[in-house]
């Protein structure tokens, strides 16, 4: 179903397979290394972190790989999610170009966390596994696991960076809603925390040291497996169901993009949107510019280097090359805590590097100007990681008008922002604060590299 504001499908046109875009690369991308050794890993290797299920999809070659019965059931209680037409963002912006944006805060966590959540916790429940240990940043991926551990009998432990734990009551609630066991990072329940603690009491965290907890928490324990929501290949092919529906719904619409835009932080609800909309691309023929919007507080594709790095902060993970900005960074508290990683998702990081994404850093302030501007004009708040992607919309729909372009813009709205309303009241108190991290800060952090060749 369509109209002039929403494009619609109905269940039958929910994607049956996921895409993977390893397969449409014109080389291989660089393999993960052994953290002792740094040897390329097998799926051996993996195997105390991961359930065999989700090692064989992170390794996967094939172009489409199948979304089991169970998961596909499961996604029938909120996919397809609606496309939007802009039309009150347009008239606000008085702009010719036609913006659309892919709304993943229709889901019953609120954002597009739980099209990953479900698969995952599916493949471990299939091999047995009764326990889960995760990291989770602003919350929505606790929240979307919780909600999928809840789904399939699961106990799950959820490490939350302590300035969300405390900025976001309200994700730290839903989680405990939905069974979890939910505790501020660094904590005093493992080693990587207790470590951190000793060094600086009061330190915010990060999600690199809410990896190192859960990592640490699921290798000593024979009951439980680790589950990351962003950053890794089997991640990222999950959430291209997203793109998958928009390019259905855009044909609805009769419209193709001229750009493509999401926030950033480890990519998969970029990723997701962007990477099916790049199958014509990756085979020499014309399509849409890419553009990729994180914080200037934390960026690690504008700002961040294009090496082999740990992906938590005490070094236990596989070492991946991606853009990072050293394993040992710790952003700022903006209040994007689903942004605040120090590296981006190896296969976003290998499409920046060939020139096939753009990369552009937002300070804070103009993102919650954005933010409240769309709010005003559609009605829904974003979250404030997804305002990032708002922010971009919003200067590519001003340089349409300036150029007196027709544009079209696509952008995913990948989650809602109700329970971030404490970072809105803090914007309009005038209590919030741009912050871009200083050059000598990230040149210290980037000491810390592993040394791995890269040639």
């Amino acid at each position: 179903m369509a109209n002039q504001y929403k494009y619609m499908l109905d269940e039958s046109q929910i994607p049956t397979h996921w895409y993977n875009i390893a397969a449409d690369l014109p080389k291989p991308p660089p393999p993960p290394l052994h953290p002792g050794t740094g040897q390329p890993i097998g799926p051996q290797d993996l195997a105390p972190l991961f359930p065999m299920g989700v090692i064989l999809q992170e390794v996967a070659t094939d172009r489409f790989v199948e979304i089991p019965e169970p998961v596909s059931e499961a996604y029938r209680q909120y996919r397809p999610t609606p496309l939007f037409r802009a039309h009150g963002l347009e008239r606000a912006l008085q702009t010719p170009a036609h913006i659309y944006y892919k709304y993943e805060g229709a889901t019953p966590v609120g954002s597009h966390k739980v099209n990953s959540a479900i698969a995952q916790v599916y493949l471990n429940k299939q091999e047995g596994v009764r326990r889960i240990a995760t990291e989770t940043g602003a919350g929505q991926w606790g929240s979307a696991l919780a909600y999928a551990c809840q789904m399939f009998g699961i106990e799950l432990k959820v490490y939350m960076v302590r300035v969300s734990y405390e900025q976001k009551p309200y994700r730290k609630a839903l989680m405990r809603v939905y069974g979890a066991e939910v505790v501020p990072s660094p904590s005093p329940d493992t080693q990587s925390g207790r470590r951190v603690l000793a060094e600086d009491p009061e330190t915010r965290g990060s999600l690199g040291i809410a990896i190192s907890e859960a990592v640490e928490d699921a290798a000593g324990r024979e009951d439980t497996k680790y589950s990351l929501g962003s950053v890794l290949n089997h991640v990222l092919l999950h959430q291209t169901v997203i793109g998958q529906e928009a390019m259905k719904q855009l044909e609805l619409a009769g419209e193709a993009p001229d750009v493509v835009i999401g926030c950033v932080g480890g990519g998969s609800n970029y990723a997701g949107l962007a990477f099916p909309f790049m199958q014509g691309k990756l085979r020499g023929e014309r399509g849409p510019r890419f553009i990729a919007a994180e914080p200037a507080s934390c960026p690690s594709l504008t700002k961040g280097l294009y090496t082999y790095d740990f992906g938590d902060t005490v070094g236990l993970t596989p070492l991946v090359r991606m853009h990072t900005l050293g394993h040992s960074f710790v952003p700022p508290g903006i209040h994007a805590g689903g942004l605040r990683y120090h590296g981006m998702a190896p296969l976003m990081s290998l499409l920046h590097e060939e020139g096939l994404v753009e990369a552009v850093a937002h300070p804070q302030l103009r993102v919650f100007d954005a933010a409240v501007q769309f709010a005003r004009a559609e009605g829904i708040v974003p979250a404030p990681e997804s305002a990032h992607a708002v922010r971009s919309a919003i200067d590519e729909a001003i340089a349409a008008r300036e150029a007196g372009e027709r544009r079209v813009i696509l952008f995913n709205l990948s989650g809602h922002g109700l329970l971030d309303l404490g970072a809105y009241e803090q914007y309009f108190a005038g209590e919030l604060e741009d912050y871009e991290y200083p050059a000598e800060r990230i040149a210290e952090a980037l000491k810390g590299l592993p040394q791995v060749a890269t040639a």
